[in-house]
This record gives structure tokens, sequence and C-alpha cells, in this order.
């Protein structure tokens, strides 16, 4: 199966080389000043700090659409064809491993392919066979980091001012609004957090970590980094025993998977469900809803604090 995902997805690349090729874009440059510049974002928070850093000089794509699932995203011929024609391509690492396979050809063709993962230190975790998971891999879930989506913000109005130095000052002024935001959330976690009774929690996936060191709670997951690496019987079961000793009461759950194992092990261990949102992607109803990276956080705050028992 993997050689054959290998060689569609080869099949798809060289699809829409091809097809590339046929318009004949120019290589890229600054951009003129009073033109936006194109910015392609792989998934959800990305493409949310780009445009509160990019404002009006940006025109930001999601590759990821809403409410798909990042971690299994694969793009099509014709989202391979927009990214070629745009100039900048913003990823994470992890998360989005199909940008590794374009880079090459993107930045020969002058796009500026910018992978967090290149410039931020990311955890890396035992593997674990059951989960899904390799031998060694990284956690790429950095930007529920309120401290590390900073260092995202940062890195992303560098990113601009490279691709569009006519908009330097504008780019400046809103990332240091925005990184004052930002600092804002990572007070309000600290003081939320402070003082709970029941500093852990059961999450769908493995996707806290970054968060639960930053503040001080464990996190327990029911699947591994992605969520469709399901768990075992034995796992479950273990999971079971340890919230019933315990006396855990809560298990999340999150909006762009199947909430089904959290329930069954809340229904197991008389526990209730709550939402935690790990903010790889909004579902249209929330994005309706006019919901943003910070505004899910609040949220996520409010539900760890009743979880843990915060005071």
């Amino acid at each position: 199966m993997k050689v054959k995902k290998a060689l569609f997805f080869s099949a798809i690349i060289a699809a829409a080389i091809l097809a590339w090729l046929l318009v004949l874009p120019q290589p890229k440059t600054s951009a003129p000043l009073g033109n936006k510049i194109s910015v392609v974002a792989t998934f959800y928070p990305l493409a949310e700090f780009a445009r509160n850093v990019g404002g009006d000089a940006v025109e930001v794509w999601t590759a990821t659409p809403a409410g798909a699932e990042p971690h299994d995203f694969e793009p099509s011929p014709a989202d391979i064809a927009r990214i070629y024609r745009a100039d900048v391509l913003l990823a994470n690492g992890g998360v989005d491993a199909w940008v590794r396979k374009l880079e090459p050809e993107l930045a020969g063709k002058g796009v500026r392919v910018r992978v967090m993962a290149d410039k931020m230190a990311f955890k890396t975790l035992p593997g674990n066979a059951a989960a899904g998971q390799a031998a060694e891999s990284l956690d790429p879930h950095v930007w529920l980091d309120p401290a590390f989506a900073m260092r995202q913000v940062e890195l992303l109005r560098d990113i601009l001012i490279e691709a569009d130095p006519g908009h330097a000052d504008g780019y400046a002024v809103r990332a240091g609004n925005y990184l004052s935001a930002l600092a804002m959330l990572d007070r309000d976690f600290k003081s939320g957090l402070s003082d709970c009774k029941k500093p852990k929690i059961i999450a769908s996936h493995d996707a806290y970590g970054y968060l639960g060191s930053r503040y001080g709670f464990t996190i327990l997951a029911i699947a591994g980094i992605s969520p469709d690496a399901e768990p075992s019987a034995g796992d479950l079961a273990d999971l079971s025993d340890l919230m019933k000793k315990e006396g855990l009461e809560y298990v999340f759950f999150e909006s762009l998977v199947s909430p089904s194992l959290a329930q069954t092990l809340a229904r197991e261990t008389g526990a209730r469900v709550l939402p935690l949102n790990p903010l790889e992607g909004l579902t249209d109803s929330e994005i309706a809803a006019g919901k943003t990276y910070l505004s899910v956080m609040r949220q996520n705050l409010n539900e760890l604090r009743t979880a843990m028992l915060c005071r």
C-alpha cells in the first residue's frame, strides 16, 4: 500500500508540474509595491497567523480545506498547481509531510518554501508501534503553546518582509499587535491553570504535549501523534483503569475526528466528554461563527479548567 500511495502521489506531482509548465510562470522576485503577495499555508494555524500579520498586503489560501484533518491530507493536482503560482508556501513540518516532496521543485521555480520545523526545536518523542508511530517521531503541535505560537508569528513577520520589503512597516506593526494578544493569552493560561486539583487530562490524540509542558499538566492520549493512529484494546483498558483509580471525570474529544473512542471510554468509566480543539483546522460552522485561534484557545482554557478542577 505504501508503494502504491507513493506512486500515486508521484503521478499527481508530475501532472501538476506539467500543468504549471504549460502556463509558463516567471521566477518570482519581491512583490511590487501596492500588489498583494500570494501566500499558501498548509493548514489552519499558519493561515490564521499569516492573515493577522499580512493584513491587506497578502492573499492567503489554506491548502487543507475547512473540516479536513491535516495529518491525512494530500493535495490534488489542482492544489499543487495553485501552490506553484504562490510567492510563499508556509509549512509546519510533521503535520504536512507532503511539502517535502514538492520542496525542491518549488524552490527551483522561485516559490519561497518556509518550514517552521527548520527554524524551531520540535520535541522528539519515543515511538509507539501500537499507536502507529515510527520508532522515533517529532511532535509537530507547537502552535498550541502560545509561546511557540509567538515564535511562529515572528518567523512569519520576517518571511513576509523578505518576500515583500515594500510593506515591511505594516508587517512589523501587525505582528507586534498580534504578539501582544498572544502574550496576553499566555498570561491567562498561566493564571488560569496555576492551581488545579487534578492536573491530568485524557485527550483524543497526543497533540497537547507542548501545552502541558508550558503550564504544568499531564496528557494521556487515546490515539497517537496522528489522530488516526488508533489504540489497542489493551491501551483502552489501561486508560479506563487509570481513570477509575485517579478519579478523572472527563474525556476530551475534538471536532475533526470521530468522538466514538472518547465516548466509549467515558461510558466505561462514568466520565463526561468535553471538547478540546487542537486547532489543526476549523469546521465550516466554526468559521461561520467567527471563531479564531485566540477565541478557540480561550475556549480550550475554560474546558481545561473544568476538567482539571482549577480554582
